[in-house]
């Protein structure tokens, strides 16, 4: 009987594309992949460890399962992901239930370790240069209807609080060649809908052709038959060009929404955080992007609390906000951590100070959110079906306005029975909070 691999990924979709590349070269090596790890023999746990509240829900998993090991319900627990390869000794110190300790640039050996940790009483830690972490090849998708394509590994932009280059390594584009390939492959499984990503999808090819090339690959991706939506994630202010804004404007398949994490937009604060721009050139940015592309989705992620932040830079921010109206806006209270420049900065805020100034954030931007969506009711929106919700009795979806597990949905009602995956045109009749209730329309 084949050995039963259960995994669970956690973070961001980049992480969960890593994951799918594993599973597809545990299957192919003869393991049986069930999608209950409490029911596997082997159970990998692909971690994220890139702020604190990542890293707890980490070891919290890791906890669970190595429980269920110490009640012999499963037979060894593997650590891959961000958490091992920045915490490569610490993780076998703490939780010795551990049977491995992986880094990313080993994920290629994972088979054979698996194989290992069956026979062997030993701890394994296996680590290897990060830059062997393979970025191409096929996977298992996990989502449906819907699939991210990640078109580059790691990141070069050295904020001074984020430890992504520590953990994995400088920017690294894929080919054209080879992304546009694994696109045609998720088209022909029935993806209809590819989600772009990368840690910088802004400076794509910079490394590799020596000048940015998002533009040129969007619209390569845009002549694949089959694919019906097409969105890029993390797109960096100063790098969103006159090219970039006219290739999503003009072409069908790009949908008009742009997530732009612009973290602050107090000039000062953002050059502590080794980011470029201020309020000035950050407004006329997003003004020129809603004159470009009018109907323009647009998503930001702000950081509050900052080492440093005066009570006046914060509240540039907050009139920033107001006056931005973004549609979408994630704000984080600032996490210092290990080994980034911005841990050792001076002025380092208390926790209250920080977590106030979020949710003062926040509560702006959830009154804007219920006042944009209520100038959607009446209108009508193409919606992609996701589910049933026995509960609500109805269905759920997104439109094109909306990308998963982060933004918003649409709860609807149909007089015939939906698909998951299908495509429908619903009018909005109501707001909930952040999420729209409607009606499938004919």
């Amino acid at each position: 009987m084949a050995t039963r691999v259960g995994m669970v990924s956690l973070g961001c979709p980049k992480n969960l594309v890593d994951a799918e590349h594993m599973l597809y070269n545990l299957r192919e090596e003869g393991f049986q992949i069930v999608p209950d790890a409490a029911l596997a023999d082997v159970v990998i746990v692909n971690t994220c460890g890139f702020i604190e509240s990542a890293k707890q829900e980490a070891i919290e998993t890791i906890l669970e399962f190595c429980t269920l090991k110490n009640e012999g319900r499963i037979k060894a627990v593997i650590v891959t992901g961000c958490l091992s390869e920045r915490y490569r000794e610490e993780i076998l110190k703490e939780i010795p239930e551990v049977n491995a300790v992986v880094g990313i640039g080993c994920n290629e050996k994972l088979c054979d370790i698996v194989r290992d940790v069956l026979v062997s009483d030993e701890s394994i830690n296996v680590f290897d240069d990060k830059e062997k972490l393979c970025i191409d090849g096929r996977r298992i998708v996990s989502t449906e209807h819907y699939a991210y394509l990640k078109i580059a590994e790691g990141c070069s932009n050295c904020c001074t609080y984020c430890a992504i280059p520590m953990i994995r390594g400088k920017y690294r584009s894929r080919t054209i060649e080879s992304i546009v390939d694994e696109a045609k492959w998720l088209a022909k499984a029935g993806i209809t809908e590819i989600i772009v990503v990368a840690q910088d999808t802004t400076y794509y090819g910079t490394d590799l052709y020596g000048e940015p090339k998002i533009a040129q690959l969007l619209s390569e991706l845009c002549k694949i038959d089959g694919i019906r939506w097409i969105r890029t994630l993390y797109s960096y202010p100063e790098r969103i060009t006159d090219e970039l804004l006219e290739v999503i404007a003009k072409e069908p398949k790009l949908v008009k929404y742009l997530d732009i994490p612009i973290q602050h937009c107090n000039g000062e604060v953002l050059k502590k955080m080794n980011r470029k721009g201020d309020n000035e050139s950050l407004r006329a940015l997003i003004e020129k992007i809603r004159t470009v592309i009018p109907d323009v989705t647009l998503r930001t992620t702000l950081i509050t609390g900052f080492p440093g932040e005066t009570q006046e830079q914060f509240e540039e921010l907050s009139y920033f906000v107001k006056d931005m109206r973004f549609d979408k806006l994630g704000c984080f209270s600032y996490s210092a951590e290990e080994g980034t420049a911005a841990e050792k900065l001076p002025g380092q805020l208390d926790l209250r100070t920080k977590e106030y100034r979020n949710d003062a954030i926040m509560n702006e931007q959830m009154l804007i959110s219920y006042e944009l969506n209520e100038q959607k009711i009446g209108k009508t929106f193409e919606v992609v079906t996701e589910g049933f919700d026995r509960y609500a009795e109805c269905y759920f979806g997104r439109s094109s306005a909306d990308a998963p597990e982060i933004d918003g949905k649409i709860f609807f009602s149909s007089e015939r029975k939906l698909s998951v995956g299908e495509y429908v045109n619903v009018v909005v009749d109501d707001v909930l909070d952040y999420d729209l209730i409607g009606t499938v329309i004919e």
